[in-house]
């Protein structure tokens, strides 16, 4: 699959435009503050990126930001602007052509961006294999990727990479393409969809268990979207499986609960981080306003309290007291509430224990 994947975006390719379907894209279009990031840098970076959107969480000044899948370098050049001339940003490719289109153009970057000297790195890597570079454990602040993991053959290998080298209280966040269902081989064998990012998606709740099996306990959804496949040629491929678009974060947090629990705490939000004035969106499930009281279960309080938002949230509550689990996480007390149960009936939520 890697020379498989090399192929296609070394030699196959020539430009965005051959591309034939959008699936290698994040679940968002790029929001128009960060155009202006774009419009830096070299044309020839942005016409040799293979995707679309902009995978840029909040608050990355000075940070230490890593890139997995970086292509041409389009997004590291991005990513360079929000981090700083105090952060740095480094990029992990697999191919050649690629890796040589990013580097030259660094000191054209440089200068661009007015710093004094430059703030980003390129290797030339395995991502499932990210040991084998010179990355010190646990020295990154921000972890991203876009549209990338699915192209691995060891999406597990990846996520304990991952996990290896954020700080504590560091995260993952990536876009990626995902199924509805586990892909059939016919579809996992097919050249076009492999480096299309259909090939090696996942389905859903099979990434949902290796993030976990790889320590990120609660992983949240941020955003997402259907796929649709127009190419005449492509669609009858696929084996009627569907394709979604979704971006996660991933929280390097030793201790998350398997499930929301709540502990009566709750967060009000500042408003004081740039561009999201009005309210902040942790997830697809958290859109926190600015200056509310927003109850949230323990893991969301630590997510907040022990990462780089922590400074933009004022925090209510402690871990001293449980009242068991936390209304509308989905799941619910699995005993009969009706103290006059025991007669075969039952007044609490039929739906199976797992869900």
């Amino acid at each position: 699959m890697h020379e498989l994947v090399k192929d296609y975006y070394g030699k196959q390719l020539a430009g965005t435009a051959d591309l034939k379907t959008s699936a290698c894209c994040d679940a968002s279009s790029v929001p128009g503050w960060l155009k202006p990031l774009l419009a830096r840098i070299h044309p020839e970076v942005l016409e040799r990126y293979y995707g679309c959107g902009l995978v840029a969480p909040p608050l990355l000044a000075g940070c230490r930001v890593l890139d997995l899948g970086s292509g041409s370098g389009r997004d590291v050049y991005a990513l360079a602007q929000l981090a700083g001339a105090s952060g740095e940003v480094v990029g992990v490719d697999m191919t050649d052509e690629q890796l040589a289109v990013a580097q030259r153009h660094r000191e054209h970057h440089r200068l661009a961006f007015g710093y004094e000297r430059d703030n980003v790195r390129f290797l030339h890597g395995y991502i499932e294999r990210l040991d084998e570079l010179d990355l010190a454990p646990g020295s990154f602040d921000v972890i991203v990727s876009n549209c990338v993991v699915n192209l691995s053959p060891d999406k597990e290998a990846v996520l304990r990479g991952v996990q290896r080298l954020l700080k504590p209280g560091g995260e993952f966040y990536f876009s990626d393409v995902y199924a509805d269902r586990r892909v059939p081989e016919s579809v996992k064998n097919d050249p076009v969809l492999y480096g299309e990012c259909m090939g090696g998606a996942l389905y859903w709740n099979d990434f949902l268990g290796l993030a976990r099996q790889a320590g990120f306990t609660d992983p949240r959804l941020v955003e997402d979207r259907p796929l649709i496949i127009t190419d005449p040629e492509l669609a009858p491929r696929t084996a009627g499986v569907n394709f979604h678009s979704a971006t996660y974060r991933l929280f390097k947090l030793d201790g998350l609960e398997a499930d929301c629990e709540d502990y009566g705490q709750a967060v009000v939000y500042r408003g004081s981080i740039a561009q999201h004035a009005q309210a902040f969106i942790l997830d697809k499930h958290h859109r926190i306003e600015t200056g509310r009281v927003f109850p949230v279960c323990g893991n969301t309080f630590r997510m907040l309290k022990e990462s780089r938002l922590a400074p933009h949230f004022d925090f209510i509550g402690d871990f001293s007291r449980h009242y068991g689990l936390f209304e509308g996480c989905g799941k619910a007390l699995p005993f009969d509430a009706n103290a006059e149960a025991g007669n075969g009936t039952s007044s609490g939520d039929e739906s199976c224990g797992c869900c």
